[in-house]
C-alpha cells in the first residue's frame, strides 16, 4: 500500500471521529491530538473542514483548533513564535511538525544548505540533522534526496505535498495559466518551425530536381555537339579527298619538258 492510500485511510478515520460529536469538546480535542501525533498522517485540511470542529471556537479549547491549523499550514519556527497561545506539544507532535517544516522547505527550494535546515528545524549539529533527514524523512518516504556532506547541503529529488495554504490555490491556478499560455506560444512556434522546415525541404527538392534537369540538358547538348563534330570530321577525312600537292607539281613538270 503506497503512502497516498495510507494518507487517505488515516484522513477518513479522523474525519469520521470528528464527525461523531457527543456534546463534549474534549472528544474533539482528543481527535486533534491523535491526528497531529499520528506518525503517518501529513494532511489535515479535510479534518479541519469537519463542521463539528467549529464548536471549539469561543471555548477554552479553541487553541486546539489553532494548533490543527498550524499543523496544516505552519512550521516549527512559526509554532515557537506563537507557543504561548498554543498547547504544549508532545514529542510525537514536535517530530511531526518538524517533518512538515521539512516539506515546506523542500517545496520552496531544491537545494537546502545545512545551516538553513539546522536553524529552521532547531537542530544543534550536523549529525543530528543527517539522522533526522535519513530516519525521519527519507526512510518514512516523505522526502527523497542526496546528502552532500562536503558542501553541506541537501539536494531534494522529491517531497510530498502539504495542505494548500489560504490563497495558494489561486496562485497555483495563475501560475498554471501562465505556463499554459507559454506552452501554447511555444507550440505555435514549433509548428511554424516545422512548416518552415517542410517548405525549405520542398524548395531543396525542387532545386535539386532543377539541377538534375540542367545537368541532363548539358549532357545531351554536349553529346549532340560531339556527334555533329564527329560526323563533320568524317566527311573531310575520306581517302580520296586528300590532294597531294607535291605530286601535282611533279606531273606538271613532266608535261612541259625542256626543249
Amino acid at each position: 500500500m503506497d503512502i497516498e492510500q495510507l494518507q487517505a485511510e488515516h484522513i477518513q478515520h479522523f474525519v469520521k471521529q470528528a464527525s461523531t460529536f457527543n456534546g463534549s469538546t474534549s472528544s474533539l480535542v482528543n481527535v486533534i491530538v491523535q491526528a497531529t501525533s499520528h506518525p503517518s498522517l501529513f494532511a489535515f485540511t479535510e479534518i479541519l473542514s469537519v463542521p463539528n470542529l467549529l464548536k471549539l471556537q469561543g471555548t477554552e479549547d479553541s487553541k486546539y483548533l489553532d494548533l490543527l491549523q498550524m499543523f496544516a499550514h505552519g512550521t516549527w519556527s512559526q509554532y515557537n513564535s506563537n507557543a504561548s497561545k498554543l498547547p504544549q506539544l508532545m514529542p510525537e507532535q514536535v517530530l511531526k511538525l518538524k517533518q512538515l517544516t521539512m516539506l515546506t522547505l523542500a517545496e520552496a527550494n531544491k537545494v537546502l544548505p545545512y545551516d538553513v535546515l539546522m536553524h529552521e528545524l532547531d537542530v544543534v549539529n550536523v549529525r543530528e540533522l543527517e539522522d533526522f533527514l535519513i530516519n525521519e524523512c527519507m526512510y518514512v518516504g516523505i522526502v527523497r534526496g542526496k546528502l552532500d556532506q562536503q558542501r553541506r547541503f541537501f539536494e531534494v529529488q522529491f517531497a510530498a505535498g502539504r495542505d494548500l495554504r489560504p490563497g495558494q490555490l489561486g496562485n497555483m491556478i495563475h501560475t498554471l495559466s501562465d505556463w499554459l499560455g507559454t506552452s501554447d506560444g511555444l507550440l505555435i512556434t514549433i509548428q511554424e518551425k516545422i512548416k518552415w522546415a517542410d517548405s525549405m525541404s520542398e524548395l531543396d527538392k525542387k532545386h535539386k530536381k532543377e539541377n538534375v534537369e540542367m545537368l541532363e540538358e548539358a549532357k545531351n547538348a554536349l553529346s549532340l555537339k560531339a556527334d555533329i563534330d564527329f560526323r563533320g570530321h568524317g566527311r573531310f577525312a575520306e581517302p580520296g579527298g586528300i590532294m597531294d600537292f607535291g605530286e601535282d607539281r611533279r606531273s606538271k613538270r613532266r608535261r612541259h619538258p625542256m626543249g
